[in-house]
């Protein structure tokens, strides 16, 4: 038999034998790493361990522990759950089941809905399958064959999908037991390779291809890990964001509610509002002290404007309109930009004008689907800490560094240490020719690499005008969300008419660059509650303390007290109810009041107070004037005057 040269990770090359499969080639380097086999990866491809080598090239043994091995142990969790159902349940149709973050699906068609207890039946029997460690072999099928089979078995959904695939693509069928399903793989060797470290989550409805003229399914969700520890974990910290859910938090601290009538859009209650305002004045500090001018824009916009800068072609299924009496159709905005361009061409700019920072606390509406909106987090109705900088060419490096700057400064005092970077170029659908992209992506890449920042690729998720940077917090229980972005635009000046005058007495188009810190102060305060669990550091606290008497003989002092912390600029309420201690104790708690000045006969006699954290059962005896200056020390805004 022939040999042939594979080129292992490490840059050697091994000899092996033509026809060999992963499996004899994980073997043939040690025992261990045949146990540990899950996968190969030949030239870059993800290959099942009994397909055989035949040609020379790289490839890489994949392990349980590798990334690839763990969405491997998912999609055949899914696998599993298929053949579990047409066990249990023969009657129903099988359509899709991919891998998912965290997890996977699948979707089925079955008349009776799914039920808890059909979910624990599914479970056991997939620890069944895992047991019987059923061969999984992959077989390549006629088309025509394939979609017969599949009609013969009842299932309607795969022959469908067989018959969509291109006809240059083979059909390719995995057998495990008695069980057939239609997939590309790979897949794990055998289901006791699966092990048993999966839970099945729960049951929501998904039309059938994602198109609501079709079919109801039933979609099972399920999460999948290489070990037990790993699944606790991952339940466990399921369980933390469960507590830390923001929508239950603003209801707990009456911070703001939402309703049917008003869907996508959020009433802020009184607290929720302090918090809102505290998070845009400490924004207004910030960028007043950046050099950036603030302005405002109209609310509705001309159809005619939004198609001048291509929003109503690429953007109107989200946009509100609105018809006026004389037949014109306004927009309700969805972004800020076109009215930043408008402000920028009143009047004669020169290069000495630029760069120019303008930023709006700008209020937009997306016509979001009812089924994405989900608490403050998605919404239709929602505020940017929107900011266009109008820029030379020569100017974009200065100013993609000087943003980064501000904004990593920013998260910091906010209490986001860590981020990563995402860089988003051009998209299938776009404005502007290859040439201008070319040049607006080598732009803000060079600035990237003068900034120092390390970026991920992110390919073809840039905005249709340009390409763009996104920046993604990690919260305190390890969650991502991508909240700022930096864009890079020589599209929109080009159709808008934005011009400068340059050093030559010559019109020039300036570089827009867009960008957004917090991205929205809706969602980014859905991801502070949650980040801190509603326990907010003092200084964004919308009520940092609350003066509380244990008897009513205190009620004056505790008036007079509340009224020196409010002096000293402090957030404070008053308390006087007839309630016992320990149940306002617990009531401030639930709505996670920071601090806590507990008064009675003997502070007022002696001009203290007893002063109490969330979260502590400790007291701390402390002069009036000691606590004050204690808690404006702990309240000051952070970077103030940066």
């Amino acid at each position: 038999m022939s040999e042939i040269a594979l080129t292992m990770p490490d840059g050697s090359v091994r000899p092996f034998a033509r026809g060999g499969t992963g499996a004899d080639l994980a073997a043939d380097i040690s025992r261990s790493l045949a146990k540990r086999a899950v996968a190969i990866r030949v030239g870059g491809a993800l290959r099942d361990l009994a397909e055989p080598l035949t040609e020379d090239g790289a490839v890489e043994i994949v392990t349980r522990d590798d990334p690839d091995g763990l969405d491997l142990i998912r999609h055949d969790a899914a696998h599993a759950l298929a053949e579990a159902a047409k066990e249990l349940y023969p009657e129903i149709q099988i359509t899709i089941g991919p891998v998912i973050e965290n997890g996977f699906y699948y979707d089925f068609s079955r008349a009776e809905p799914f039920t808890p207890d059909d979910l624990a039946r599914l479970e056991e029997r997939m620890r069944e399958i895992v047991d019987r460690d059923e061969l999984i072999a992959r077989e390549v099928w006629d088309r025509d064959e394939a979609a017969r089979f599949f009609e013969g078995e009842g299932e309607h959904y795969k022959a469908e999908i067989i018959r969509s695939i291109p006809s240059e693509e083979p059909i390719t069928l995995y057998r495990q037991g008695g069980f057939l399903d239609l997939c590309r793989g790979p897949h794990l060797p055998s289901t006791g390779r699966l092990g048993k470290a999966f839970k099945l989550m729960s049951v929501a409805g998904a039309y059938w291809r994602g198109d609501h003229r079709n079919e109801m399914l039933q979609r099972i969700y399920g999460t999948a890990w290489r070990t037990e520890k790993e699944l606790r974990a991952y339940l466990e910290r399921l369980e933390e964001a469960e507590r830390r859910d923001h929508r239950r938090l603003g209801r707990e601290m009456g911070l703001f509610h939402l309703q049917e009538e008003a869907a996508g859009s959020v009433f802020w209650m009184p607290k929720g509002w302090t918090l809102f305002r505290v998070c845009e004045d400490y924004m207004r500090m910030r960028l007043d002290a950046n050099g950036y001018v603030e302005v405002k824009t109209p609310q509705l916009l001309d159809r005619a404007l939004w198609e001048a800068s291509g929003h109503w072609e690429k953007f109107r299924e989200h946009m509100f309109v609105a018809e006026a009496a004389e037949d014109r159709l306004f927009a309700l905005k969805p972004m800020n930009c076109p009215g930043h361009v408008q402000i920028f061409k009143q009047g004669i700019k020169s290069y000495r004008d630029l760069p120019l920072r303008m930023a709006e606390f700008g209020a937009c509406h997306r016509n979001e689907p009812s089924g994405a909106l989900h608490g403050i987090m998605r919404v239709r109705a929602f505020t940017q800490d929107d900011a266009h900088i109008f820029a030379t060419e020569d100017q974009v490096t200065a100013e993609t560094e000087r943003f980064c700057a501000l904004l990593t400064s920013i998260y910091a005092d906010f209490g986001f240490e860590d981020v990563l970077v995402k860089f988003s170029d051009r998209p299938e659908v776009r404005a502007g020719e290859d040439g201008v992209w070319d040049k607006a992506e080598t732009a803000l890449l060079d600035a990237v690499n003068a900034a120092g920042l390390e970026v991920e690729l992110n390919p073809g998720e840039g905005a249709f005008y340009g390409p763009k940077l996104e920046f993604v917090l990690r919260d305190a229980i390890g969650r991502d969300w991508q909240c700022g972005t930096f864009q890079v635009d020589f599209v929109l000046p080009e159709r808008l008419n934005a011009t400068y005058v340059d050093e030559s007495g010559e019109r020039r188009r300036p570089v827009m660059l867009h960008r957004a810190i917090l991205g929205s102060f809706e969602r980014f305060i859905g991801v502070l509650i949650e980040h801190y669990a509603g326990r907010f550091p003092l200084w964004l606290a919308p009520v940092q303390a609350v003066v509380a008497t244990i008897t009513s003989d205190a009620d004056d002092y505790a008036r007079a007290v509340c009224a020196r912390l409010r002096e000293a600029g402090l957030r404070a309420e008053l308390d006087l109810r007839n309630e016992k201690i320990g149940y306002k104790v617990r009531e401030h708690s639930v709505a996670k009041v920071p601090v806590m000045l507990v008064v009675g006969r003997r502070e007022a006699e002696q001009g203290t107070v007893a002063l109490r954290r969330l979260g502590s059962q400790q007291q701390e005896m402390l002069a009036v004037g000691d606590s004050i200056h204690t808690l404006s020390e702990e309240a000051a805004v952070p970077s103030r005057g940066r």
